[in-house]
C-alpha cells in the first residue's frame, strides 16, 4: 500500500474541499437543506473515493467535484431569479403552530411528528402549545417559535410581505389582507412590485426596503 499517496490524497482534498466550500457560501456551513446536503454528501463521497483508490488518477474524483459545484451554482443563480424554481428545490416553510393550535394536516405532509414537536418546545422552555402564537419548520429542518407576550398580546414580529418582487400570499392570508389591499398601498405610496427588494408588515404596517436603497 502506498501510504505516501494516501497522505498527500487526503491533504490535498482537505484544502480542496475547503475551497469548493467557500466558493459555494456560506449557507452550506450552517444547518443544511435537502440540496446542501446531497451535495456535500457527493463531494464528501467523491473525496474518500479517490483517496481509497488511490492508484487512479486524482482527475477521476476532480472533475465530478468540479462538476457538481458548477451544477450547484447555477442551481442558486437560477433559484434567485425563480421564485417557483427555489420552491421546488429547497421546498418551503410550513406552520406547524398558529395561534396556539397545532396544525396536524401540515404536520402529517411533512411527517413532522407530535413528539418532536414536543421535544422541540421543551428545549425552548415551553410548557404549553397555547403559549405559542406561531411557530415555523423551516427549509432546513429547524423550528423557529415565536411565543405570545404577556397577557396573550400578538407579539407583532415582522412578517413577510414581498421578497424579492414576489408576493407571499400566505402572509396576506395570515393577516387576513388581500391581494388589492397590497397592491392598493404599493399605489397610493407611489411604489412598483418589481422595486420591491423586501417588504413586511408589523405592527399593523406596511415596512418596505426598495432595491434601490441597497449598497452595493
Amino acid at each position: 500500500m502506498n501510504y505516501f499517496s494516501i497522505i498527500l490524497r487526503t491533504i490535498f482534498f482537505y484544502i480542496f474541499t475547503i475551497i469548493i466550500f467557500r466558493i459555494m457560501g456560506k449557507k452550506e456551513i450552517g444547518q443544511l437543506s435537502i440540496q446542501n446536503l446531497v451535495v456535500s454528501l457527493l463531494i464528501a463521497e467523491l473525496a474518500v473515493l479517490s483517496i481509497e483508490n488511490y492508484e487512479k488518477s486524482i482527475w477521476f474524483a476532480i472533475i465530478p467535484i468540479v462538476i457538481v459545484l458548477v451544477l450547484e451554482i447555477l442551481i442558486d443563480h437560477v433559484s434567485l431569479k425563480s421564485d417557483k424554481f427555489r420552491k421546488l428545490i429547497d421546498g418551503k416553510p410550513s406552520l406547524i403552530i398558529n395561534n396556539g393550535k397545532i396544525n396536524y394536516k401540515e404536520m402529517k405532509k411533512q411527517k413532522y411528528t407530535l413528539d418532536y414537536l414536543l421535544l422541540e418546545l421543551r428545549n425552548s422552555g415551553i410548557r404549553d402549545i397555547r403559549d405559542v402564537e406561531y411557530a415555523i419548520l423551516e427549509n432546513n429542518g429547524s423550528l423557529n417559535i415565536f411565543e405570545y407576550e404577556f397577557l396573550k398580546r400578538n407579539t407583532f414580529n415582522p412578517l413577510p410581505l414581498v421578497l424579492d418582487g414576489k408576493i407571499q400570499y400566505e402572509t396576506l392570508k395570515y393577516i387576513n389582507k388581500s391581494f388589492k389591499w397590497l397592491i392598493t398601498y404599493l399605489s397610493d405610496n407611489n411604489i412598483e412590485l418589481e422595486d420591491i427588494f423586501y417588504a413586511f408588515y408589523k405592527n399593523d404596517k406596511v415596512y418596505v426596503i426598495k432595491m434601490n436603497e441597497l449598497e452595493m
